[in-house]
């Protein structure tokens, strides 16, 4: 990998409304999980004084996006009701809005009544697992409202994704089953894709998708790369989650070369740093 090839040339802007998200240098969305069950911080931030104590922390450091979800996507995950997952998460939207009302916020959700009452309660993404695939409501609500889509590649649901690996070619597929998902959006929707690290892949596939995400910056639209902390580190590694981290830095430092627009992270200050530091080296 060439570091001069600089990916930070790469202008991309989200208009949305007044504001306008310039992505030349990636931004840094920090993970807050309002779950009990999470891989990694399960528990840790579902009170609403954990989550604003959380969120001051990532604002601090230098988040760009604060992304929150109520129901955990690991696989094998327990299924949440639609009642849990609101209570979860619409309280603690609006008192994170209310408190830190300069910071973009998503919420992280498949279904379209949990997105519709987010955004209601402040938020300004939806960051959907399933691209719409999940709840056949919410293509038509993000196409009719115009609101900002995170879209992500995924086969089937945190129950059976992991019996979904077969492909006949693992970037081609996942490239064209993402898009095909969002073919009813116009060219100028608002919009950052997500290869889906962890999500219907193995190991060895995760990989194979890494050294290659040339296949989505060729598609000249913002994309994210979302690994802090996956088993595809942990797991070649030998760790566990909590160990995580040094090689969730090397990972996220390839998606940046590589054209990453966003990096989702549970760890806000060292992504920041890794920008700021490959920023300066590219800019030498």
């Amino acid at each position: 990998m060439n570091v001069k090839d600089n990916p930070f040339s790469k202008k991309f802007c989200i208009q949305i409304g007044e504001k306008t998200i310039d992505f030349s240098t990636p931004k840094i969305m920090g993970v807050l999980n309002v779950t009990p069950d999470s891989f990694f911080d399960g528990g840790k931030n579902n009170s609403l004084e954990n989550a604003l104590l959380q969120a001051k922390k990532m604002i601090e450091e230098g988040v760009d996006i604060i992304d929150i979800g109520g129901y955990s996507s690991r696989p094998g995950a327990a299924e949440v009701s639609l009642e849990e997952e609101l209570a979860r998460t619409v309280p603690i939207v609006r008192a994170i809005h209310e408190r830190f009302p300069e910071v973009i916020l998503s919420i992280d959700t498949f279904r379209k009544t949990v997105a519709e009452m987010n955004i209601d309660a402040g938020a300004l993404f939806v960051n959907d697992i399933s691209a719409g695939n999940l709840d056949a409501e919410m293509i038509p609500w993000i196409k009719a409202k115009r609101i900002p889509y995170i879209a992500m590649h995924m086969r089937g649901n945190p129950q059976t994704m992991k019996t979904h690996c077969e492909y006949d070619n693992l970037l081609q597929d996942v490239v064209a089953e993402l898009l095909d998902s969002l073919k009813e959006l116009e060219d100028d929707h608002p919009l950052i894709l997500d290869p889906g690290f962890g999500f219907s892949k193995t190991v060895d596939q995760n990989y194979e998708l890494m050294n290659n995400l040339d296949c989505f910056a060729k598609l000249k639209q913002p994309f994210l790369v979302g690994v802090s902390r996956k088993s595809m580190i942990y797991k070649v590694l030998n760790s566990r989650p909590e160990y995580a981290l040094n090689g969730t830095t090397v990972l996220n430092t390839v998606g940046v070369l590589s054209g990453a627009s966003v990096l989702r992270v549970h760890d806000v200050k060292e992504a920041k740093e890794c920008v700021n530091l490959l920023n300066k080296v590219l800019a030498s």
